[in-house]
């Protein structure tokens, strides 16, 4: 009986440990913008699978989904006043509340190169004050847009710059400004519904990264690509500020080494990705168009003048037009 009720006491003080461990797990919940096959998404679940793996027993990223949990839209505000913990989203989304996002927009740098000069740090100083989040990451950066279009396209003669006069195209804020330079007629809409509207042609045009159409299988619709790419992907991972500071100093570490790591491991997957991209879309029927020499230097020009002149706007509104400058040193220098 003695060694039965000793047995009982090892087995129990056992458990009382195993619960501690199992309580001492920072578990924090996440959602994605985009549906998980998209080849940004696998990029963030990797991450998540990785954090998972090197942090066992001290932090874990529970996804709950992506737009079909909370619509991508109110994903930013959803992290911001805590109902989730963790979001991976493009910075655009949220732009209007923190206007350095659009430094990473017309970025030249990749993620890799602004964590070392100090734009990272830079950045997700505005995040914390300005939107209650940690700036985590910024993942597969370096990635460039382009405008898809069903019908070929046309250049205006003025400027040899593409015309979208009379061209439908699906709008987010990261191209508004842009495209209404080129006198196109926008259609805001998530992604998640430009299949939808290009099969009942209620747009004909649509900007995407180079990488990840046939993904989406818009190919079925766009038969032409815009070339030169503009812009960068500004895709990033955001904690609640709170949560944030309330994890322990060992789960801060994981997360923020791991973060570290996939910077530079999703930046040299998607790069390595975009001529295998392109020849898909070119064995599928797409044509690749491209301006003229001087064309394409002035369609360059609208476009990031466009996203310069927005955050200046922004910044300025917000009292901190004189970090402007500062900005575009460690994101873009000329």
């Amino acid at each position: 009986m003695k060694k039965f009720l000793s047995l009982l006491t090892v087995a129990a003080l056992g458990a009382t440990v195993s619960v501690k461990a199992v309580l001492a797990e920072e578990v924090l919940r996440a959602v994605h913008a985009f549906p998980s096959f998209l080849v940004y998404t696998k990029t963030f679940l990797s991450f998540v699978d990785e954090v998972n793996a090197r942090g066992k027993g001290v932090v874990r990223i529970q996804v709950m989904g992506g737009p079909e949990a909370i619509k991508m839209f109110e994903q930013p505000n959803a992290v911001r006043d805590g109902v989730v913990d963790m979001v991976h989203t493009p910075g655009s989304f949220y732009g209007a509340a923190v206007p350095e996002i659009d430094a990473m927009v017309a970025s030249t740098k990749t993620a890799v190169e602004t964590r070392a000069n100090g734009g990272t740090a830079m950045m997700d100083a505005a995040h914390q004050m300005r939107f209650n989040v940690k700036y985590l990451a910024w993942i597969d950066s370096g990635i460039g847009f382009n405008i898809f279009t069903v019908n070929e396209p046309k250049f205006r003669s003025s400027d040899g710059v593409l015309d979208l006069g009379g061209v439908k195209i699906r709008d987010n804020p990261i191209y508004t400004a842009f495209l209404k330079s080129l006198d196109a007629t926008t259609s805001p809409m998530p992604s998640t519904e430009a299949y939808g509207a290009l099969e009942k042609g209620v747009i004909d045009a649509a900007p995407w990264t180079t990488i990840g159409i046939t993904d989406l299988k818009w190919d079925k619709f766009v038969k032409y690509m815009v070339e030169p790419a503009f812009y960068s992907t500004d895709l990033g991972i955001i904690v609640n500020l709170d949560r944030w500071n309330s994890l322990s100093a060992e789960a801060k570490a994981v997360l923020e080494e791991v973060a570290i790591e996939w910077e530079q491991k999703s930046y040299d997957e998607r790069q390595a990705e975009v001529e295998q991209y392109k020849a898909a879309y070119k064995e599928g029927g797409m044509s690749f168009v491209s301006h003229s020499d001087a064309g394409g230097a002035n369609y360059l020009k609208l476009a990031y003048d466009s996203v310069w002149a927005r955050a200046t706007e922004r910044m300025t509104e917000k009292g901190s037009g004189g970090d402007v400058a500062k900005l575009r040193s460690l994101y873009a220098p000329e």
